[in-house]
């Protein structure tokens, strides 16, 4: 017979503010959980049937023989890491405050409340360690590389120094006042990253110069951030803006998209949010009197980070 009771879990979506790229060759970057966030949904049943409803799509299958779909494969991967343990089938509902279209960490966020919800389920506990973990080897394991960053400020919230190699983290406490615009489209991050590669193998020693240079902008920004030295960040984020076009990232419409936000009065730098080509570009400060023919999506950094309870 079904247990009558939900579980609820959340996760924040994240945004790069530094490191991007250079954090997968063991240098530090600089992520941050945003006041957007996914939320799931977890009710048992009494089957092995798994239900799932998203805006990706809907889904169903035995837990026992899971059949993969594309869409969900963050999800099912999550599921599958916990299937041995897991007591039942289940409906699980998935909601976002903001399109998976949009960068934002969507798959991090998506993976850390799933994980959450199902060991909340399993333990009646909340380890964020654990749920860090598990996210962190579900997204690898998934997409094949990932320096897991954008797991890290899902799952512990606020700023987040974070190293992949070794795997560190340490919290910033101060919250700038962000800008975010969105460019339309994205080019997906797998793909974004074997052009980078491709390109890395033309020469590799230029290439590697590249990221130990993006790798002392983070240091230095890091330290402006803990100090809050907003001029200093401001002009860090604007240089790894020239590193990321000198790695081949940029394009005509990021370029637009960033001149435009530093335009505004009250921005202090702007740069690319993320792998690149398209998605999001972040500015320190407020666009404010500038014309903007690219949707702006309201962000602040906030401290939850992943959350999970009963209904």
């Amino acid at each position: 017979m079904a247990q009558e009771y939900e579980i609820r879990a959340s996760a924040p979506a994240t945004l790069m503010l530094m490191g991007e790229h250079a954090v997968l060759f063991g240098h530090r970057a600089i992520v941050c959980a945003v006041d957007q966030r996914i939320h799931i949904r977890l009710k048992p049943l009494a089957s092995r049937l798994v239900q799932i409803e998203s805006a990706l799509g809907d889904y169903e299958s035995s837990l026992d023989a899971l059949h993969d779909d594309k869409r969900l494969q963050f999800v099912l991967h999550a599921v599958r890491q916990l299937r041995d343990r897991i007591p039942s089938g289940f409906n699980l509902s998935i909601r976002s405050d903001f399109s998976h279209q949009v960068g934002l960490g969507s798959s991090a966020a998506v993976t850390v409340a799933v994980v959450a919800a199902l060991y909340y389920w399993l333990d009646t506990d909340l380890d964020r360690q654990q749920v860090f973990d598990s996210a962190r080897e579900t997204v690898l394991q998934v997409q094949g590389r990932g320096s897991g960053a954008d797991i890290a400020a899902a799952t512990f919230g606020g700023a987040v120094a974070y190293r992949a190699k070794p795997v560190e983290y340490h919290p910033l406490k101060a919250a700038p006042p962000l800008s975010l615009c969105y460019a339309g489209y994205k080019t997906p991050t797998p793909e974004v990253l074997r052009r980078v590669a491709s390109a890395r193998n033309l020469s590799p020693n230029l290439y590697d110069e590249l990221y130990r240079l993006m790798g002392e902008v983070s240091e230095r920004a890091i330290a402006a951030f803990e100090e809050q030295d907003w001029d200093q960040f401001g002009w860090l984020m604007n240089y790894y803006h020239g590193l990321l076009d000198s790695l081949g990232v940029n394009d005509r419409v990021m370029a637009d998209m960033v001149a435009r936000m530093r335009e505004a009065e009250g921005v202090l730098g702007a740069k690319i949010s993320g792998s690149g080509l398209g998605d999001c570009a972040v500015a320190l400060g407020r666009l404010e009197g500038i014309d903007m023919p690219y949707t702006q999506i309201p962000v602040t950094i906030t401290a939850r980070g992943v959350e999970a309870d009963y209904a």
